[in-house]
């Protein structure tokens, strides 16, 4: 979708900041913070949507809220920036809860691996075409004119329009037994009404359980350990998506290159994403090769590209209010070290992220759904924080508190490993 596709290119403080207009003076920082807070409350109730309204008018509700936003951009002002921002929090919610529920719905058990495949796949695309076109676009420019930000959003629009009409075209999923037709009088055996009425008291009672599993699961040392961890990703998540393309944008010393190395930059992490996810997946398959290794390298390569860009980025780079620092790094800015932080940005990012989800999968095979639900939302809920902080807090500030936070989300998540290996010892001598 569009509004994925603006994330992945990490313009949207760019473009924001650009905009010679007195009617908005928001901040992109501020909606991306806005979009992860209302995203992370959202996504306990969208299960519930899903069950009462189905998975293909989900999308399909959901991509009308996506157009909409990506709408406000051609002729933007603050208060439909921000009111936007609150419903495609809403939005994003119910279409991933809508799509995975599609997805599998629509699979089995030889097909999962290369739906969900073809999914991702598609999903890393986003990363590499819009950005792509950023750096063909902006290449060479000090500023972002109205007439190019309107050419790319109204190229967003028409893609969103498209791919929202798309989601009524998709093959119905089949009914359940309950709603199969009366072979002898071929009448439903039951009411719309009546159907309707039964698919929502059953989903609101799914909910409930859900929600007290959710709360329990957020008692356990386990959970309250790897917490840490998935608070780290959520920091980490917003700076990539959203920060450090906006300082590369705004470092003085690249001069004309600065707006076209976004897109660049763009592109890099997600070659790092695509990389870590495929080779961690096949080195994990290893029993050599521990999920503790695999989270240990992705702190070192994070602490790695933190330092780097402490000494390449100029300091004041988030928080600039015109398009260019003032304040001068460490080192004479380098291209080349800025996009090797990219790849490294997003390299350590799949490290963190295939690791909660495989232990998560592993310690909470019964409960695998309140589980992955805890991560994103406190995921969303650290993002957010961290997308209201970036606009004010110096770049030195930003890396240490995810250097902190990371250094202990990773000793947490070695706990973790170390109960669960210990508590596989004990019920083997037993």
């Amino acid at each position: 979708m569009p509004k994925e596709l603006l994330k992945r290119i990490h313009v949207k403080q760019t473009i924001v900041k650009s905009l010679d207009n007195d009617t908005i003076t928001g901040s992109g920082y501020h909606s991306l913070g806005i979009i992860y807070g209302i995203f992370s409350f959202s996504n306990l109730l969208s299960p519930t949507v899903v069950a009462i309204i189905g998975p293909q008018f989900t999308m399909f509700f959901s991509g009308i809220l996506y157009s909409g936003y990506v709408a406000v951009f051609i002729t933007p002002s603050t208060w439909s920036f921000y009111l936007t921002s609150v419903l495609i929090g809403i939005g994003a919610a119910m279409l991933w809860t809508a799509q995975g529920h599609f997805l599998v719905e629509n699979s089995d058990a030889s097909t999962i691996n290369r739906n969900t495949g073809m999914f991702w796949a598609l999903l890393q695309c986003s990363m590499l075409f819009g950005n792509l076109y950023i750096y063909l676009d902006w290449n060479g420019r000090i500023e972002i004119s109205d007439r190019s930000r309107k050419t790319i959003f109204i190229g967003l629009l028409v893609t969103s329009v498209l791919g929202t009409l798309s989601f009524l075209a998709l093959r119905k999923t089949l009914p359940n037994e309950e709603e199969m037709l009366n072979e002898e009088e071929g009448q439903p055996l039951l009411s719309s009404r009546t159907m309707y009425k039964q698919r929502a008291n059953s989903a609101v009672q799914d909910a409930k359980s859900e929600f007290k599993t959710i709360l329990q699961l957020l008692k356990t040392k386990t959970i309250l350990l790897l917490s840490c961890c998935m608070a780290y990703s959520g920091l980490e998540l917003s700076f990539y998506s959203g920060v450090y393309g906006t300082c590369i944008g705004a470092t003085t010393e690249f001069g004309v290159a600065a707006k076209g190395l976004i897109g660049i930059s763009g592109i890099v992490v997600g070659i790092g994403e695509i990389v870590g996810g495929g080779v961690f997946g096949l080195v994990c398959k290893n029993n050599r090769f521990r999920r503790t290794s695999v989270v240990f390298l992705g702190m070192v390569v994070h602490f790695v590209a933190f330092y780097l860009i402490y000494l390449n980025i100029p300091d004041d780079a988030p928080v600039v209010l015109k398009t260019s620092t003032l304040n001068k790094p460490y080192l004479t800015p380098s291209i080349s070290i800025a996009l090797l932080c990219s790849f490294l940005l997003g390299l350590g990012d799949s490290c963190f992220n295939t690791q909660l989800y495989s232990i998560l999968g592993r310690v909470y095979a019964e409960q695998s759904a309140p589980a992955f639900a805890i991560f994103k939302f406190i995921q969303s809920i650290f993002a957010a924080v961290a997308f209201f902080y970036s606009g004010y807090l110096l770049l030195t500030w930003q890396l240490l508190i995810m250097v902190i936070l990371g250094f202990t989300g990773t000793l947490c998540f070695f706990m973790v490993e170390r109960i669960q290996n210990f508590s596989v010892d004990l019920q083997q001598e037993y």
